[in-house]
């Protein structure tokens, strides 16, 4: 894993966008999975503001997590956060998006449907990841096992604390999420870390020690991850 870096949060949102535009494969198709949260969103409106680079006809997007149970519509869940942030505003039409269905019947079905895709399609071309406090990717959370294909996952404190559930009043248990062998799968991955906030838990990142109680450190064991960040 590389670590780079930078004195400004709007460098490293220059930095990326132009990571992941550089990254995409001249007329093939490209596969991307992408996060949500506050630390991608600045580099989602960098991609947006150099969209006329994009052949945005050649891409598929992959999500990477869901809250279970909460709307599609709600404000609060990840479908929305990205139709607004990055979907909508490129253009991407519904049958280029490959989303969890968080009110589907069965959570673990549900999984399976999304695993069985990407097993046919993938592997992931570009995988844009954020770190939780707790060092969860996705919703990875620490714990003694991690899963390898998509699962139904049970939520951390931390998780449930997240801002984008600020609003929701519903009383959530459960995220379905990509696994670490999906993730580690990629061919490319950027982990993008910014705020203060995340100073403690990027420290443990950079220790190199791996561990299930971290499972961003898995991270270290794929051949081309890069870790912008902007971390005082």
């Amino acid at each position: 894993m590389e670590f780079v870096k930078f004195e400004s949060v709007e460098a490293l949102d220059d930095a990326a966008s132009e990571w992941i535009i550089n990254g995409i494969n001249p007329g093939k198709r490209t596969l991307l999975c992408t996060a949500t949260g506050s630390s991608p969103t600045n580099t989602y409106k960098k991609l947006i503001q150099k969209k006329s680079r994009i052949n945005t006809g050649q891409l598929l997007f992959i999500k990477l997590d869901e809250w279970y149970g909460l709307e599609m519509t709600d404000p609060g869940s990840c479908e929305q956060y990205l139709q607004q942030h990055l979907l909508k505003p490129l253009n991407i039409s519904a049958d280029k998006i490959i989303s969890f269905d968080s009110k589907a019947p069965s959570p673990e079905l549900e999984c399976q449907r999304i695993d069985d895709w990407l097993q046919a399609n993938g592997p992931i071309d570009i995988c844009i990841l954020g770190i939780g406090l707790n060092g969860h990717i996705a919703f990875n959370e620490p714990d003694s096992e991690l899963e390898p294909s998509a699962h139904p996952g049970k939520l951390s404190a931390t998780s449930l604390s997240h801002p984008m559930l600020s609003t929701t009043k519903r009383s959530l248990q459960m995220g379905l999420t990509l696994g670490m062998a999906n993730i580690l799968q990629s061919k490319k991955i950027l982990l993008i870390v910014n705020g203060n906030h995340k100073k403690e838990i990027l420290g443990k990142l950079i220790g190199g020690k791996i561990s299930t109680g971290l499972p961003a450190s898995f991270l270290w064991l794929h051949p081309e991850t890069y870790c912008y960040y902007c971390v005082d």
